[in-house]
């Protein structure tokens, strides 16, 4: 049952925030900005109104996982930080001596609470609707790019990644006290996942103690993170990677292991939309629904600009027929085609037909239709075999006692034709130079939020952590502006 009391209380330390939290301390002013209250409204069907022991407020649930994403904290460590940080109990709306959660309430509440519930769309027209309020999105233009998250286990069997963390433990202790060595247990010498977890419980327990190190922060926060994973993978000790994560690539010669986070970003650095996918899907598929997810929180829009992964025909032909203008390059196959210079044939225009580097012509030409939506139509110029197996010129262009010889002319189609002609022009170059900005908010949710790994197993769990990731870096951008 959810409690009808959430404000603070009447207590009589109340005054304490006025000493100790600024008005222009950053969760005081978050507090001020946002009402929280849409939490509550989305929730409420979640909790028994009229039954059962009071629950803790969602709204409080809810920040206590906000806090984790701006501080970057585990549950472990937002509770604990939030026992003696006024500036945290007066975000929570509690009253100086209220007691705090359980932290394993954290993880009751993501499992029950949050589940069926389209959170990263929430809050993040939650935060573009108070960006709209305030007057800070004025433009019309949105800038679209994916980021990856790469899986908590990255590629790794459990045991790997319990021995990953248990050696940051061991690293944080040891800068402390060396000494520490002697009194911690033996490493394993066997490939058992158990024995893996019975050691890393067996080295929490030893530095566990010895409160004079456990308790340094340093060694506290890492010790926290094993914990979790521990907890985690004895849960799921059957699993030796993540279950949803899927290989990407970033380039050809490299790859992830995890997860996608399509952007939607306003030229004022609001993020706009977002799709969380596994890694191996697709950027230029998610366009249509980034623009449609922008359109829905009250954003005009009338320029899309992202790279050449966005410029696919089906997106060119959409954006068209949105009235809307699309700053995306042409894969240079499109514009150049995929041979050399010195690979190309000369188009003799009188006769109407190609000629091969020796003078001769094709003696046919067929066209053909290709399958896929995102394919041109070509134009295929057959050669006589006779005179290409004794031709001084066919090293390269011609594989001996072959049946026939091609060369083949992709036909451009009228989108690929109007987009080549607008990237051209000043308009589209210098529209173009704001790509930056997304890149720049993609390095900042993965180095100043941690979002380069994932902090749970799972889509649902990626889900939440770029909900709340995005509504605090929106928010504080737009604390920022309003300065």
């Amino acid at each position: 049952m959810i409690s009808n009391q959430q404000s603070l209380s009447f207590s009589p330390y109340l005054q304490i925030y006025d000493l100790v939290v600024p008005q222009d301390n950053m969760l005081r002013q978050i507090n001020d900005l946002v009402d929280f209250s849409f939490i509550l409204e989305e929730l409420e069907s979640k909790y028994c109104l009229d039954n059962g022991r009071n629950a803790v407020h969602p709204i409080r649930m809810f920040k206590y996982l906000l806090l984790k994403s701006i501080f970057n904290l585990s549950d472990v460590d937002v509770v604990e930080r939030s026992k003696y940080d006024m500036s945290f109990k007066y975000f929570l709306e509690m009253a100086p001596e209220d007691p705090v959660i359980d932290p394993s309430s954290l993880t009751k509440f993501r499992r029950l609470r949050l589940k069926d519930v389209d959170l990263l769309d929430m809050l993040i027209n939650k935060s573009v609707e108070i960006a709209l309020e305030k007057d800070i999105i004025k433009s019309k233009t949105i800038i679209v790019d994916s980021t990856h998250t790469k899986s908590r286990y990255n590629q790794k069997s459990v045991k790997e990644f319990l021995q990953e963390k248990s050696k940051n433990v061991r690293r944080s202790v040891y800068q402390i006290d060396e000494s520490m060595k002697e009194n911690l247990p033996a490493k394993t010498t066997t490939n058992s996942v158990e024995d893996e977890l019975q050691y890393c419980e067996d080295l929490i327990t030893a530095i566990e103690s010895e409160p004079r190190i456990s308790e340094l922060p340093a060694v506290k926060e890492k010790l926290n993170v094993l914990k979790e994973v521990v907890e985690d993978c004895t849960e799921q000790l059957s699993f030796s990677m993540d279950p949803d994560a899927k290989v990407g690539h970033k380039s050809a010669d490299s790859s992830f292991f995890g997860y996608k986070t399509h952007l939607a970003m306003a030229n004022e650095r609001i993020i706009t939309a977002a799709v969380i996918t596994t890694g191996e899907k697709s950027d230029g598929k998610y366009l249509q629904e980034l623009v449609e997810k922008s359109i829905k929180t009250g954003m005009e829009i009338k320029t899309v600009i992202g790279d050449t992964a966005y410029s696919e025909k089906e997106n060119i032909r959409y954006i068209k027929e949105e009235n809307l203008e699309l700053v995306s390059k042409l894969h240079p196959h499109v514009t150049h085609g995929t041979r050399k210079k010195e690979d190309e044939f000369t188009f003799n225009k009188d006769a109407g037909i190609y000629v091969c580097k020796a003078g001769h012509l094709a003696i046919q030409k067929k066209f053909e239709e290709r399958k896929g939506q995102d394919r041109n139509p070509r134009i295929k110029y057959l050669f006589d075999t006779n005179k290409c197996n004794t031709c001084p010129l066919q090293e390269g262009c011609y594989k001996k006692g072959a049946k026939t010889k091609s060369y083949s002319v992709t036909i451009k189609s009228t989108e690929h034709k109007d987009q080549e002609a607008f990237q051209k022009t000043v308009k589209f170059k210098e529209l173009s130079r704001n790509r930056y900005k997304i890149e720049a908010k993609n390095s900042e949710l993965k180095h100043a939020h941690e979002y380069e790994t994932a902090k749970s197993s799972g889509l649902f769990g990626m889900q939440i952590q770029g909900a709340t990731t995005i509504f605090a870096v929106n928010i504080k951008r737009i604390l920022k502006l309003i300065k």
